[in-house]
């Protein structure tokens, strides 16, 4: 087969290809669905178990590691996409740390026996919990900032 053969036939199956690989490539929009469901999955998780109790806290940071878990897994090749995925695993387990900070120290407080040296040990706890509610509450801040941008970002075509 001659030179000027092999390329009248490599050519037409190397576009054929191109073509088969850029049209099963995921889109902007497929993305950010995927995206936002993930999301969309903590998200509820933390309005719909806010942890009042010790174990129903110790599970929801439980479930938040799954969630974040599964955002790390994921694989983006939209760059600005990737952004929000990082700063979404950052959210996730902000929320799942502080919410584990919390319910150690409530436990903690829950179970101190009433002397002077458990007065100092609740105090400290509850610097503890307060401390880590005002780094959950700021997480969730950064979350409705990123979900507007993200939103924004979706909402442009492609």
């Amino acid at each position: 087969m001659s030179v000027c053969r092999k390329y009248i036939i490599i050519a037409p199956v190397s576009l054929i290809l191109t073509f088969l690989a850029a049209g099963c490539s995921e889109t902007k929009v497929s993305q950010c669905e995927r995206l936002t469901k993930a999301v969309n999955q903590g998200t509820s998780l933390v309005e719909k178990k806010k942890g009042y109790q010790v174990t129903t806290s110790l599970q929801l940071a439980k479930d938040l590691e799954g969630v974040t878990k599964s955002l790390k897994e994921m694989n983006f090749k939209d760059p600005k996409l990737v952004d929000f995925q990082t700063s979404y695993v950052k959210v996730f387990e902000t929320f799942s740390q502080e919410i584990t900070k919390a319910a150690k120290a409530l436990g903690a407080t829950k179970n101190a026996k009433p002397s002077s040296s458990s007065w100092n040990a609740i105090q400290k706890d509850r610097k503890v919990i307060d401390a880590s509610l005002t780094a959950a509450t700021s997480a969730g801040k950064q979350s409705d900032q990123l979900e507007g941008d993200m939103k924004q970002y979706c909402s442009k075509p492609e």
